[in-house]
């Protein structure tokens, strides 16, 4: 297994992670056009895919450096050994596992592991995250990212369900460092129906956004 290629000042710029769940082998080339094209420039594919590793596997042959690809939906050690092995060059989980903090921490992976009350997070930041992937998001509102970053402002937060180009900026300036995009747009019905052209679109439109955000604040 060789080092990831996880480059986060580049994620840092334009902090969109595209979350890919359901996707079949046929369709997986024309989903990822489709993110490239949007703009996209960092995407997971869960675990719970069917035939996941193999789809990693193919997603990084075929994208190269266009696109970096990890693995999402990562529950156990084994399962990190086998996205790193099929190619997975950051892991995404929705729960902190020790073990694979460990693992990642090993092989130079990237690792975002989900929490959402303020000791799982600390927890979370402590075992050697990345970021701290707040899930779901939604259900606590763009507040609770303030109230966070209030004893945690050196902890990076991902906030991941619920997003969408209306509430992007309401996340961002509460102190959210990242935003991710799912199934709103990379639904399983969208990829296997071929959809390719609505799922750029609405990329295009949600990173869009989140630009707009960035722009606003460098202008003051």
């Amino acid at each position: 297994m060789s080092a990831s290629n996880f480059d986060l000042a580049r994620f840092q710029k334009e902090p969109v992670l595209g979350i890919i769940r359901g996707v079949t082998e046929e369709s997986l080339p024309g989903v990822l056009s489709a993110v490239i094209s949007g703009g996209l420039r960092f995407v997971e594919v869960t675990l719970n895919t069917p035939n996941a590793t193999s789809l990693i596997q193919k997603a990084s042959k075929f994208v190269s450096s266009a696109l970096c690809i990890g693995a999402g939906t990562v529950l156990s050690l084994a399962d990190a050994q086998k996205a790193a092995t099929a190619g997975a060059q950051f892991i995404v989980a929705p729960t902190l596992n020790e073990d694979v903090a460990g693992f990642c921490k090993q092989q130079n992976l990237a690792y975002f592991p989900g929490a959402l009350t303020p000791t799982e997070i600390e927890k979370a930041w402590n075992a050697g995250a990345t970021m701290v992937k707040v899930f779901p998001a939604a259900q606590m509102g763009p507040e609770y990212f303030r109230v966070i970053k209030g004893p945690f402002e050196k902890v990076r937060l991902m906030a991941v369900g619920g997003i969408g180009p209306k509430n992007i900026a309401e996340y961002l300036s509460a102190g959210a460092d990242a935003v991710a995009l799912g199934g709103s747009i990379l639904s399983p019905s969208r990829m296997r129906n071929k959809e390719f052209p609505l799922i750029q679109k609405e990329i295009e439109v949600f990173l869009l956004a989140v630009r707009k955000f960035y722009s606003n604040i460098n202008c003051k």
